[in-house]
Parts: C-alpha cells; structure tokens; sequence
C-alpha cells in the first residue's frame, strides 16, 4: 500500500463516516468545508475499492446497508483514535495547568515530595497540587488521580509505571541510647536492646524485621517495649532514646543527617522492594503529567541521596574514616 493510497482511503472513509452520521451528502459537504460532488465521488471509490454497495440510495432517503452499518463502526472508532493522536499532540505543547492530583503513602508524601512541592510550583506556577497521603492504596482510576506514587507491590496491570529507587530499610537508634547499652554487632542481639516497632493501620500486624545473612533472608518480630502504627511516630521515639527501630532509609535521613539517629546493623540491611511512579494510560500525553514526571527525576536521584548518606555514617562507625562505602549488590525480597 502507497502513501498515496493511504491517504485516498482515509480520505473517502472520512467522507463515508460524515454521510453515514449526518445522513446527507449535502450536510456531510458542509461539514467538510468540500463540495458534495466531492463528497460523493469520494464515497464511490471507496465503494469501488471495497466492492461493496455502503449506501441504498432512493430520491428521497439514504440508507446504510448491513455492510456500510460495520463499516461505519469501524470508522467511527478509527476517527477517535486520530482525535485522541491530535489532543495528545496539542497537549504535549500545551503548559502545565489546572490541578494536578498525586497520591503517595504518608512517609514518601511527608520526607520526599512534600518538601519539594514548592520547587515544582515555582517552575509551573499556573499548576495547583492536590496532594493526598494515605497508607492505603486508592483506585486511580475511580477516585480520578493524575499519579501516584508507591512502595511494594503495584497490583493494578491498568497502569502504566516507572521505577523511581529502591526502597531500602535498616534499623535506627540515638546516639544516646547506643552509648548507654551498646551497639548490636548481629540481629540475633536484639533480644537484649529495647526494641520500638511499627503497626500496620490497614492489618493490624507488627512489622516484621528483615536482615540480610549472606544468601537468605531472617526475618523477626522483636519484643518491642513501644509498639506504634505511625512511622514518623516510630523515628520521633528512636530519636528520644527510646530504643532500636527500623525505618525506611528515606525517612529516617533527615534525623541522620541532624546527628539524631544512627544506622544500627547497616551491614545486614535489605533492600525490600521499589519506589514506583504510577499513571494511567489516558494521562501519558498530559503536560501535567510529563512535568511532574520529569520533575520525580530530581527528587529520586540515582544513586538515592539518603541511601548515599546513610551507607557513609555506617562506614564511619565501623572504620572511624569519612569514606564512600563500596556498592554491595542487593535482592529484592518481601514480607
């Protein structure tokens, strides 16, 4: 098929599609801005190509013929498609605007994104942001969210997604508390360290500790003096000396880098899954979406600034030297 040819058959099904919804060769030549001769002639080489009668024409009616009614359908859909194709390119031109709806978890909302928002409204002023933190997963599609970012499992194949950083955890405690009972050398020492442990909201389970020991994964659940259901609660006792605690890398960073908290165990850390950017299909062409996207590429360098942070503060500890730790390769694992 030429170019050439193409375009002839785009053109008389364009033809056939006005007729047929409009009923008229009169009314589908007004529309187009095109004689109805034009019209008409184009409807015929598309019927002689096809070799099939699309219209039962009279002096007085012009009908679709069992044939013309499929093929009617088909165009219809065809004609959106390039509607859609044109509206995505006018709105990869357009400037950001209106109200942007992003929805994360409440540790990844109140460490990472939340204090960047301002950053971002500066470069798009005419866009708002309606930001919603919540442990629990929402329907995208349902509750009309442009993007949303989250940690673990993605669980809906509707969405298109990008991998932002892995979502690392460790465990934490106070200078303090580490210069009154010590520092743990294995996980299997915690049973003699107060322990602080998160709750989940949406099950009601503690927090299983995961560490790594060379090709497999422990897992325990310690005796925790204090038990919390909010993470950011968990870091505010860690860093009164309450105990040991384990925190994602990201939201414990800014109490590490205040001098607050220090990584304990570093060396038995996990990587438990991935941070994840997630849009659906119909938002890919917005220019909301693409700003907000390219813009997640500043708030999750690679490598992760916190990560970066917290592997140089456990090296210190162990050798006493500021010195860049050497990359160790990590698994995904879950629980």
């Amino acid at each position: 098929m030429t170019e050439q040819t193409s375009l002839d058959r785009l053109t008389g099904l364009i033809a056939f599609a006005r007729v047929a919804s409009l009923g008229s060769f009169t009314a589908a030549a007004r529309s187009l801005s095109i004689s109805p001769s034009a019209v008409s002639k184009s409807v015929q080489r598309l019927e002689q190509r096809l070799g099939l009668r699309l219209f039962t024409r009279t002096t007085r009616s012009l009908t679709l013929t069992p044939e013309g009614r499929d093929l009617h359908e088909r165009a219809l859909r065809l004609l959106r498609e390039a509607e859609e194709i044109e509206q995505a390119a006018v709105a990869a031109r357009a400037e950001p605007a209106g109200t942007l709806k992003i929805a994360a978890s409440s540790p990844v909302g109140i460490h990472l994104l939340a204090p960047a928002m301002p950053r971002f409204r500066e470069r798009h002023p005419k866009l708002s942001i309606d930001l919603r933190l919540s442990d629990h997963f929402v329907d995208m599609i349902e509750d009309g969210i442009d993007v949303a970012i989250r940690v673990g499992d993605l669980g809906d194949s509707r969405l298109v997604s990008r991998r932002l950083a892995p979502h690392r955890i460790c465990a934490f405690a106070s200078p303090g508390y580490l210069a009154r009972r010590g520092t743990p050398q294995h996980p299997d020492e915690l049973a003699d360290h107060d322990c602080v442990n998160f709750r989940y909201q949406s099950s009601g389970q503690a927090l299983r500790w995961p560490f790594r020991l060379s090709d497999r994964t422990l897992e325990i659940v310690p005796q925790a003096g204090i038990v919390m259901d909010l993470s950011d609660a968990v870091l505010a006792a860690l860093a009164a000396g309450a105990g040991i605690g384990i925190s994602p890398t990201y939201a414990a960073a800014g109490h590490v880098r205040a001098g607050l908290l220090v990584p304990v165990l570093a060396a038995f850390g996990v990587e438990r899954s991935s941070i994840t950017a997630m849009w659906p299909e119909s938002r890919r062409a917005s220019p909301n979406v693409k700003a907000f996207l390219s813009f997640l590429l500043e708030v999750f360098p690679s490598p992760a600034s916190w990560d970066t942070l917290i592997d140089q503060v456990a090296v210190i500890q162990i050798t006493g030297t500021d010195e860049r730790p050497v990359p160790r390769r990590r698994r995904n694992v879950g629980y």
